[in-house]
C-alpha cells in the first residue's frame, strides 16, 4: 500500500530536504512509524516520549483532519497525509 507524505517545510531538513515521502500503512500511525523507520531523525518532532502526536502536530488525511481518530484513522492505497505545523506569529 502506497502512501504519499507531504512534509511540512520545517521538518524537510530532517527527511533529506524532500518535500514528499512514500510510505506504507493501513493508518495515519503505520504510515508515521514507517516514516520514522526511513528517517529517524524526525520522531522527537511528531511526538512525545509516550509516543502521542505532539500538541503542535496536525496530520491530513487528503486534506482532511485526522482528528479526533488521528494514529488510528485509516488509509487507503493512493491517500495524501499532510505534516502540518501549528505555528503561531504575529
Amino acid at each position: 500500500m502506497s502512501i504519499t507524505v507531504n512534509i511540512h517545510q520545517a521538518l524537510r531538513h530532517l527527511i533529506n530536504n524532500q518535500a514528499i515521502a512514500e510510505v506504507s500503512g493501513t493508518t495515519v500511525g503505520e504510515c508515521l512509524a514507517d516514516l520514522v523507520r526511513q528517517f529517524p531523525g524526525i520522531e522527537t518532532k511528531l511526538f512525545n516520549k509516550k509516543g502521542k502526536l505532539l500538541n503542535y502536530v496536525d496530520i491530513y488525511v487528503n486534506l482532511e483532519s485526522s482528528y479526533p481518530e488521528e494514529l488510528a484513522k485509516p488509509v487507503m492505497d493512493g491517500d495524501k497525509l499532510s505534516i502540518t505545523l501549528m505555528i503561531a506569529g504575529g
